[in-house]
């Protein structure tokens, strides 16, 4: 069973992969770096100062500290111990891919989706009581973690265990911060 579901996963990749063109590589490399999301995180920024405290704020800041320090490790952990090639490191599969960047790091599972997905939860569930269309929020992770399937660095399976990981790990946070932001006495506007 283990072996045709990588089977599948290999198989999705390649596809979702050559979907791919040089046309779109620039795009999907920008879109791929953090650093290059800035505009929406201050629009987040501006969106939740506008809700919450500046206590509040705070909390948050280190509650998502904490979850980014967590799932980062907790990513490393995993990758090291199961050591999946990535796509563009699988000999079965160079001549059949589009390489658009490399590493040497392992691939199961990704960080970029347990990271994005976990995160954006976290965000969601303190912005949904606010904003109407909150759960457009998700759209980030889906993207972001899409580019590296286009990039050739991780194969679905491997976004979709970062989801799941991301999910369940972001909840957990959310529910510290609901904890702490109770026990301090952080109340709302």
């Amino acid at each position: 069973m283990l072996d045709y579901l990588i089977e599948l996963d290999r198989n999705l990749f390649v596809c979702l992969n050559g979907l791919g063109s040089e046309r779109w590589d620039a795009f999907f490399l920008h879109i791929t770096k953090q650093l290059n999301w800035w505009p929406y995180f201050l629009l987040l920024i501006f969106l939740l100062l506008k809700k919450i405290t500046p206590k509040q704020f705070l909390l948050l800041v280190l509650v998502l500290a904490a979850f980014f320090v967590f799932t980062d490790q907790m990513t490393n952990l995993v990758k090291n111990t199961v050591e999946r090639f990535r796509p563009v490191n699988d000999p079965g599969l160079k001549d059949m891919i589009r390489v658009v960047k490399s590493s040497s790091s392992w691939s199961f599972f990704s960080g970029h989706a347990s990271n994005s997905s976990g995160s954006t939860l976290i965000l969601f569930l303190i912005l949904r009581k606010y904003y109407k269309y909150a759960f457009l929020m998700f759209l980030f992770p889906l993207l972001f973690a899409y580019t590296r399937i286009y990039l050739g660095l991780h194969f679905p399976g491997d976004i979709l265990a970062g989801y799941a990981f991301g999910l369940m790990s972001g909840f957990g946070f959310y529910k510290l911060f609901c904890y702490l932001h109770t026990k301090y006495n952080l109340t709302d506007r």
